[in-house]
Formats: C-alpha cells, structure tokens, sequence
C-alpha cells in the first residue's frame, strides 16, 4: 500500500513540486486521475477529502490527514518528513522560495491562462523573469551557495529549498530550452545548483517518468500553446 493519495492533473506543473518531495524522500504514492479529480472539484464540499478550489492535493494515509495547495503540501511534507531546517529564520525562508516558486509559474501561465502570450508581451517579461531567477542566486550568495558546492539555504545536506529550486527550474528549462539559456544568463549559481540536484537519482528517475508519461507537456492547454510559439520563435 503506498503512503499517500496524490490529486493532480497528469503534467509536470504544480504538482511536480509535491511529487519531487515525495520521491526524495523515499515515500510511495499514487495518483487519482483526471476524472475522480473532475468529480470531487464538481461535486459537494462535503464530500472533498479537504476543501478545495483546485488541485494539488495529498492525502497521508498513515495521519488520516489530507490538505490541498501546493505550499501548504510541501510545507506539511516538509514538517512531517523531517526535511526543514532546524531555525524558525530558515523554515521561514524555505517557504518563502516555495511561494516565490508557486508565484514563478503563475507568471509564466498568465495566472492560469488569463491571458495569451504574444511577442510583445514575452519581451515585455523578460526583465522580471531575469529579476526572478536573481532572486535564487541572491539567497544563494547570502547563504554560501557556490557553483558546483553547498545548498540554497547552507546546510550539510539538500533540503526542501533545495528540491523545489531544482524543480522549478529542470522542469521548466527541459520543456522550454530558451528559460534554461536565460537562467544560466541570469542566475548561474541557480543553473548550476539545479543540475546538481535534478541528478540526484530519485529527482532524476521523477523527471524520466514524467517524460515518458507526459511527454513535452508542461502546464498544458492554450497558455501552453501561446508560450511554446513565442519560445520557438
């Protein structure tokens, strides 16, 4: 039996964020598709394993707990499985990178798709995405982060902090080889400690599944579609 339920779309998006944690951690998990995901969000609150306006969310079957949004999962995970970091300065700073996070692909989708990219509009982004990525290699510096030694928030080992920045940006720069460019540009320390810690064999062995089951997909739909034609030109 694995340790928890996960209700996520099938694409590497918000919850790729959750399912990195969960396979660096060790922890097993399965996954309700798309149409139980469909059914609880169109059916009664009452009936909703937590409530909830849209996915991701985690049930931990061992706690009989279930919780929803993104930050609020990782916060959890991060919590029960022992990977915060031991001050309440440095809780407070991982989590902050796992909302400046959430908040980096809200910008790339539009907030969802509010709106469509264009040209203009893509270049009209390209000085806060670049401010975005110095935000990592900023904390970084502050905390000893090296190109090729030590983690985002010091430490022996990598924590959520850790796992979220290489997330966040492996995924993204192996859908859209343009942002890898630019975050090598813009933050290379970040570039650098991504790749360290996507090679780590659970984050490696996660980013091989999501390619076989979810092919180029990345967040999906039309906003996709409108970011894809800007990169490719």
């Amino acid at each position: 039996m694995s340790d928890y339920e996960l209700y996520y779309w099938p694409v590497p998006f918000r919850g790729q964020f959750v399912r990195a944690v969960l396979a660096f951690a060790g922890k097993t998990w399965t996954e309700g598709g798309a149409e139980t995901i469909a059914a609880l969000m169109g059916g009664p609150v009452k009936g909703m394993p937590v409530p909830f306006m849209g996915p991701p969310v985690l049930i931990d079957k061992s706690a009989d707990f279930a919780i929803a949004q993104m930050p609020a999962i990782v916060l959890y995970l991060g919590e029960a499985l022992r990977l915060m970091p031991g001050t309440p300065a440095l809780r407070a700073l991982t989590i902050k990178i796992v909302n400046d996070a959430n908040d980096v692909i809200d910008d790339i989708t539009q907030h969802g798709g509010r709106e469509m990219w264009s040209a203009q509009t893509w270049d009209e982004f390209q000085p806060r995405l670049r401010k975005w990525m110095s935000f990592w290699d900023e904390t970084g510096r502050r905390h000893g982060l090296q190109a090729d030694t030590e983690f985002l928030l010091g430490g022996d080992a990598p924590g959520i902090a850790d796992v979220v920045t290489a997330t966040l940006w492996a995924t993204m720069a192996d859908r859209f080889g343009a942002i890898g460019d630019l975050l090598k540009q813009a933050a290379p320390m970040t570039a650098a400690l991504t790749a360290r810690i996507a090679a780590l064999p659970p984050l490696a062995d996660l980013a091989a599944k999501a390619r076989q089951d979810y092919g180029e997909a990345y967040c999906g739909g039309e906003i996709e579609a409108s970011l894809r034609k800007v990169l490719d030109a």
